[in-house]
């Protein structure tokens, strides 16, 4: 009696299935590392937007604030989503007549908590001294004519 031959096995050996779900594996974790960086990202971004967004509110309601007074003692705008930017201001002269050097914080209540300095220069002849206004032009000029001297 002759041993019957089968044909070889075309199956996958179990080393073999352990390697692919390996790499899959791998595969898998850096994809999903890609994604959240991805919405990470995106959140990151969404956030420096609202911040900036917030920070240009702030700035027209500092603008259009007429009354020195009250630009230093601050002010408050609320937000439709029930946030609050809150706002600091400290005003310093300068050397040059009517201008001012103007250092803003803004402060966000609410949801995502934030704050923002910066240093803005305004020009606001309301809120010159017209004593110093005088002298301060007075120096400039002075200033301009020892330039243009040969």
């Amino acid at each position: 009696m002759k041993a019957q031959s089968y044909p070889p096995s075309r199956a996958f050996t179990l080393v073999e299935v352990l390697v692919s779900l390996a790499i899959f594996a791998l595969a898998a974790v850096a994809l999903s590392a890609a994604y959240l960086n991805v919405l990470n990202g995106y959140r990151a971004r969404d956030q420096q937007r609202a911040i900036e967004q917030g920070w240009d509110l702030a700035r027209v309601a500092v603008f259009s604030e007429p009354d020195r007074d009250n630009l230093e003692e601050g002010g408050t705008v609320n937000l439709p989503d029930g946030g609050s930017l809150a706002w600091e201001a400290r005003i310093e002269p300068t050397n040059l007549a009517d201008l001012f050097a103007l250092e803003l914080t803004v402060t966000h209540r609410g949801e995502s908590a934030w704050n923002k300095t910066g240093r803005l220069m305004l020009l606001r002849p309301a809120w010159s001294d017209p004593g110093d206004r005088d002298r301060l032009r007075q120096e400039s000029t002075q200033r301009l004519e020892r330039t243009r001297a040969p």
